[in-house]
């Protein structure tokens, strides 16, 4: 996967076109084009946008492609599921802090995409 497939990747997991996608980094809709359409590559600048405005993807993710450093969340829009059914159960353990509850669940799938379920 390269720079190019992780910024489609962004782009797919908040449901966001390229048009909405530049607009959100703050970048002319033409250079978004530019890019998909591989007439360009992305600058130091388009990255820097792109980090600015998802605070929460790691820069070396997003440049290097490391996959144990990503840290990416969706923002409202999940991505749609593939229609499998995920049953989850939970069986607290027995603890001195009895107070503890499940505050977010992360599913990774084998085509490096991921859900968030936060309750």
């Amino acid at each position: 996967m390269d720079l190019l497939d992780r910024i489609q990747y962004l782009m797919k997991i908040n449901n966001l076109s390229a048009s909405a996608f530049a607009d959100k980094i703050d970048v002319q809709r033409s250079s978004m084009s530019h890019l998909l359409s591989g007439r360009n590559k992305p600058s130091l600048e388009f990255v820097n946008k792109v980090l600015v405005a998802f605070p929460k993807t790691s820069a070396d993710w997003l440049i290097n492609g490391k996959k144990e450093v990503i840290q990416q969340t969706l923002e409202e829009n999940p991505p749609k599921s593939n229609n499998s059914k995920i049953k989850i159960e939970h069986t607290p353990t027995p603890t001195t802090n009895s107070d503890k509850q499940i505050k977010k669940i992360v599913i990774f799938y084998t085509d490096n995409t991921f859900e968030e379920i936060i309750k």
